[in-house]
């Protein structure tokens, strides 16, 4: 092959490769508007805004801390120490590698691509804490999540060069442990600190709250699946030859395909036969079944992802009602879907895809799964409970009592979400009127224990 036909075909590599994180980035978009619909359908009318602009400002301040240090971290730590190699100093914030250059046509897109991951993870934890934490408090725990926590993670796990991988032979191709695992052990962490909204538990018993707009709730999940598929092509790589895992292993986007279908599907109808049916948890489980098939979505066979799914789905009430009785608060099931799930995805590649072989590192084994697991759990849990913890200490975690009932839009945002005629006070549950006339007084969203 002579040099002009070799350097037309390496300029076309390199634009495809570019243009396909390009779209990957821009589909990835499309998961924080789901965020926002999904939060603010959630939320009672009088915390609507909060909960939007909450998801707005999480691109505005994790992005930029991910440039000043997430994606160093990443390149400079998979082996569990410090290294100063040529990509550490590539991603160092003052680099010729970060910001124009026409002799580097990837940094930019792998950068772009990632600081839409660590965005996701903070837009994990901010549903399950609507309502009552402040907006700068929640920021704080944000940039941390987004910047510090999950990134190691993803270093040590989702690296090519990471200890897990080596070492253990860790396998999570759709990055269920270190985004959803870690970002889900974060949440949870955060929750026993900020405790409960006001009127959650009464005398110890659970209550309804009612989301105000549930169909609002649906769409934004929906937006979240499309977001998803994004989210899935930055987890490969693309070459002029192919793709590749981001372990290095060979693979397609036919079996991405294949297994985040079945994945989204399994996980529906599992969350709907446990549910019996509750709309909010049904679609959640959609969500709950792509994760709980993440980890194998390269290797697995689509009846396989199929029934890890439908059990991740159908997990989601029952780890409800034990999160209810622990009187901790999940407004939107962030640790069911995300932490559980992506804890079930882990495990399930041990289950069903033990041997199978890494380039590096020792094969697939359910030990090497389970020590990452762990190792994910507590990265993810510690950090967010002792950092919630010295808020609270500080007094800055939560609004005031009187702050929470009036709601956080009349205290906190200059604008009214509905000005036009629906009531923003403390309202009643919402109720539906029976075919008899009589009026059904079960909320339109049950509570876990109820299901």
């Amino acid at each position: 092959m002579n040099e002009e036909v070799q350097s037309a075909l390496d300029t076309m590599n390199s634009v495809n490769t570019e243009f396909f994180y390009w779209v990957s980035i821009a589909l990835m978009m499309l998961i924080h508007a789901g965020f926002l619909f999904y939060e603010g359908g959630a939320s009672r009318v009088k915390n609507v805004l909060a909960a939007a602009m909450k998801n707005l400002l999480t691109l505005a301040v994790v992005i930029p801390s991910f440039f000043f240090f997430g994606w160093f971290l990443y390149n400079a730590f998979p082996t569990g120490v410090p290294r100063l190699n040529e990509l550490a100093v590539a991603a160092e914030p003052w680099g010729a590698n970060m910001g124009p250059n026409l002799t580097d046509s990837a940094s930019g897109i792998f950068f772009g691509a990632f600081a839409l991951f660590a965005a996701t993870t903070a837009s994990i934890m901010s549903g399950a804490l609507i309502e009552r934490i402040r907006i700068s408090a929640f920021l704080i725990l944000a940039a941390i999540l987004g910047s510090v926590v999950w990134i190691i993670g993803a270093s040590w796990g989702w690296h090519g060069a990471g200890w897990m991988l080596t070492e253990l032979g860790f396998h999570d191709v759709g990055a269920a442990g270190c985004v959803h695992l870690v970002a889900g052990a974060f949440t949870l962490g955060v929750l026993i600190n900020l405790g409960p909204r006001i009127g959650r538990f009464v005398k110890g018993k659970a209550q309804a709250i009612v989301p105000h707009n549930l169909p609002m709730t649906m769409l934004g999940l929906m937006l979240i699946f499309v977001g998803f598929f994004g989210f899935l092509m930055g987890c490969a790589i693309y070459t002029g030859d192919g793709y590749l895992t981001i372990f290095g292993t060979p693979m397609n986007l036919s079996a991405f395909a294949f297994n985040t279908l079945m994945g989204l599907a399994g996980g529906i109808l599992g969350a709907y036969l446990t549910s019996r049916g509750e709309p909010f948890w049904t679609i959640s489980g959609g969500l709950a079944g792509v994760i709980s098939a993440a980890s194998g979505l390269d290797i697995y066979h689509p009846a396989v992802a199929f029934v890890v799914a439908v059990i991740g789905g159908g997990s989601l009430p029952f780890v409800a009602r034990l999160l209810e009785k622990l009187k901790i608060d999940d407004a939107v099931g962030a640790v069911p879907v995300h932490m559980v799930c992506g804890m079930w995805s882990i495990v399930a590649v041990g289950l069903f895809a033990s041997g199978y072989p890494n380039v590096v590192g020792p094969d697939i084994s359910l030990g090497g799964q389970l020590v990452c697991l762990v190792v994910f759990f507590a990265l993810g849990f510690i950090p967010g409970y002792l950092i919630s913890l010295a808020l609270k200490a500080f007094g800055v975690l939560r609004v005031a009592p009187n702050a929470e009932v009036a709601g956080l839009d009349p205290t906190e945002i200059p604008a009214k979400a509905y000005p036009e005629g629906m009531s923003s006070g403390l309202t009643p549950p919402v109720t539906a009127v029976m075919g008899n006339g009589g009026i059904d007084p079960q909320p339109v969203m049950r509570k876990a224990s109820d299901i």
